[in-house]
């Protein structure tokens, strides 16, 4: 069955969402929602930071780079996804597993960082106000926004390798919706202690620096908006991290969930439901989290109906 350490399966079968054959065609209708809602929310965030000049500021260059990555790492999963609702077979190849969990990864851990970043832009607006045109210049931003990127493809890469150098001989039937490592790892025949402690140290460090990087950022955050005389002045300065903070809360707390409990407690129908909000809900939760109490994005989409409407 095996030939050094590569595998000999060519493919896998995904045990999807349910295997209830009634239940298909529902849960397609659902999630083909979720997923155009996903697309319209972000899709629309992302058209109005990029053509309202008032939006053209690093808050919002970084939110139109969370709407970038929502887009594209819910696309991973839910075109899959959608067609295996539909399908007889949900098969997917050895090459499209791998390239679909280094596509994952890579946009989980650039979006993790971003939000570390966000808190960081976030404590350089409150606490260093005269400075933070030249701390959060166009340059800094994108230079952020790179090495962030570099880190994801770079540790998405070191996951995937761990992953896909074990031997599969055995069940090529993956117990999830989608590929994800903890369900592929368990189908390996070779063992595979060394591929979840490299697992656990990229989640670790990714972790934990954007958890501390937040911490950090808020401490000081708080401390300054207390020391505001004005009334006004601190809810001011406190409304502009609301939306931050939920979107942290949501997607850091998720994370943990899923990746940081005892292997005990570990149940697949639970993960399953978990996966489904972590990489499809989040994605739509977050363009309604930032816009829902925004003034300047309510009053940018304002101006790009009533633009729409005289054209037409």
């Amino acid at each position: 069955m095996e030939k050094g350490n590569r595998s000999v399966v060519k493919e896998f079968i995904l045990s999807g969402l349910t295997d209830h054959p009634d239940l298909q065609i529902p849960l397609f209708v659902v999630f083909l929602l979720i997923y155009v809602m996903t697309l319209v929310g972000n899709g629309g965030m992302l058209l109005l930071i990029m053509t309202d000049p008032r939006l053209h500021t690093p808050m919002y260059f970084f939110l139109g780079n969370l709407s970038f990555c929502d887009l594209c790492y819910s696309s991973i999963i839910s075109l899959k996804m959608l067609l295996d609702f539909l399908a007889e077979s949900k098969r997917i190849s050895y090459t499209a597993c791998a390239a679909q969990i280094y596509l994952f990864i890579a946009f989980s851990d650039f979006e993790c960082l971003l939000l570390a970043v966000m808190a960081y832009d976030r404590y350089a607006a409150i606490c260093n106000p005269l400075l933070y045109t030249v701390t959060m210049s166009k340059q800094r931003c994108k230079q952020l926004v790179a090495g962030i990127s570099a880190v994801g493809l770079l540790d998405s890469f070191i996951l995937t390798y761990f992953t896909f150098q074990l031997s599969f001989c055995s069940s090529n039937v993956i117990n999830h919706f989608c590929c994800d490592i903890p369900p592929v790892l368990a189908l390996s025949c070779s063992d595979i202690r060394l591929s979840e402690i490299v697992m656990f140290a990229s989640m670790c460090y990714i972790e934990v620096t954007s958890v501390v990087t937040v911490l950090l950022s808020y401490v000081y955050i708080f401390s300054t908006i207390l020391g505001i005389c004005s009334m006004e002045g601190r809810r001011k300065a406190f409304s502009t991290c609301t939306f931050h903070l939920t979107a942290v809360v949501i997607f850091y707390d998720t994370v943990l969930f899923m990746y940081f409990r005892p292997s005990s407690s570990y149940s697949m129908d639970t993960d399953k439901m978990a996966s489904v909000f972590y990489m499809l809900v989040i994605p739509l939760l977050n363009p309604l989290i930032y816009s829902l109490r925004n003034t300047e994005v309510k009053d940018a989409l304002r101006k790009a109906m009533n633009k729409l409407l005289t054209n037409s």
